[in-house]
């Protein structure tokens, strides 16, 4: 199974979504729309996205592991920063292929590609997530239908006229 490694404030940074709330409780209304946005976007994929924010100052009682509408939120409290948690995801996963990190951080970037990992830009992946998707037409390979001249001759044709 495929898992989207999201290096969070980055994303949120490059995402242009923010929390209607300013203050003491900005970051976390910021965290909290930005998670409902890209849940919104990738629906039922959400189990297959971790996101990592940094959180080595955050304040007494953040959780270090929460889910968020299926989208997996881990604060990289015991860390420096969030990229410092991301590059250990990345050194102990058995198939680093499997992973896609989103970051525009050249460090991570570099990190994913040298364990066999692919990257990809915030900008990009959130350009790809809201790029609208064509659902697809179940009639769409059905031949239009005949008409009325049409029928008899093929009826006709292979014999099928009963008169």
């Amino acid at each position: 199974m495929s898992l989207t490694l999201v290096d969070g404030y980055n994303l949120l940074h490059a995402s242009g979504v923010f929390g209607a709330t300013r203050g003491a409780r900005g970051l976390e209304s910021s965290r909290t729309a930005l998670l409902d946005h890209v849940a919104d976007l990738v629906g039922e994929t959400a189990p297959r996205v971790l996101f990592v924010f940094d959180a080595a100052k955050a304040p007494d009682g953040l959780p270090g592991k929460i889910v968020h509408r299926g989208i997996r939120v881990w604060f990289a409290r015991e860390y420096p920063d969030a990229d410092s948690l991301i590059e250990e995801i990345l050194e102990e996963e058995r198939s680093p292929a499997s992973i896609t990190v989103v970051s525009n951080d050249r460090r991570l970037q570099l990190a994913a590609r040298r364990r066999g990992a692919a990257a990809i830009s915030s900008d990009a992946w959130l350009a790809d997530l809201r790029r609208p998707r064509k659902v697809a037409d179940p009639g769409a390979d059905k031949p239009p239908e005949p008409g009325p001249g049409e029928v008899e001759h093929w009826k006709r044709h292979f014999g099928l006229d009963s008169e």
